[in-house]
């Protein structure tokens, strides 16, 4: 079982923990708004990505994306999200004039971009084909695959929002503290392009 365990999160943690819309945009909120204020956006993302991680265990991907038309709907939908999402965290107040600027993203747009992010059905996909022939394939390995994962997804987002929040208390000038930001939505950005390129 331990074995079990190890490949799951050597598998797990990387593709993860990697650069994509749900992470940068944890560390973006956490930049342009502070972590108490990306709480509510983070717990958004993680429930969501939970949902996603449920969606491909059980298979109901593949009849989702059987849907005629259903996939490019929800790639332009999330195209769509993304983009506004980086708009609004360039354009944020810095860490000086927060309390008086916009409000951070909350949990429902954190999981609506989760379950609309194409690298994370693409991460979980592969995470799950490549564990899957740990254990004898019973309920037991199943259930330890998927609870480890979802595991994982409450610690990596958390520590993105946490990285962001970090930036913005090192180069705490007005200046400074919009570079971040926009560097943040650049980055975003160039996440979602190269998942769909």
């Amino acid at each position: 079982m331990l074995e079990a365990v190890l490949v799951v999160i050597s598998v797990a943690l990387p593709l993860m923990g990697s650069p994509g819309p749900a992470t940068l945009s944890s560390a973006a909120v956490g930049s342009a708004f502070g972590v108490r204020a990306g709480i509510p956006y983070v717990a958004g993302i993680c429930l969501g990505t939970s949902t996603v991680v449920a969606i491909v265990a059980s298979g109901v991907t593949g009849i989702v994306f059987a849907v005629p038309g259903l996939l490019p709907v929800l790639t332009i939908a999330a195209a769509a999200y993304i983009l506004y999402l980086a708009w609004k965290i360039a354009t944020a107040p810095v860490a000086v004039a927060r309390d008086a600027g916009r409000r951070a993203p909350s949990f429902l747009p954190g999981y609506l971009l989760a379950i609309a992010n194409p690298k994370a059905y693409a991460a979980f996909g592969a995470i799950y084909a490549s564990t899957a022939t740990l254990g004898d394939g019973t309920g037991a390995y199943v259930a330890l695959r998927v609870g480890l994962v979802i595991a994982l997804v409450f610690f990596v987002n958390p520590a993105w929002l946490l990285l962001g929040s970090a930036f913005t208390r090192v180069l705490a000038s007005p200046r400074w503290g919009r570079i971040v930001n926009v560097v943040f939505a650049a980055l975003l950005v160039a996440s979602m392009a190269a998942i769909f390129i």
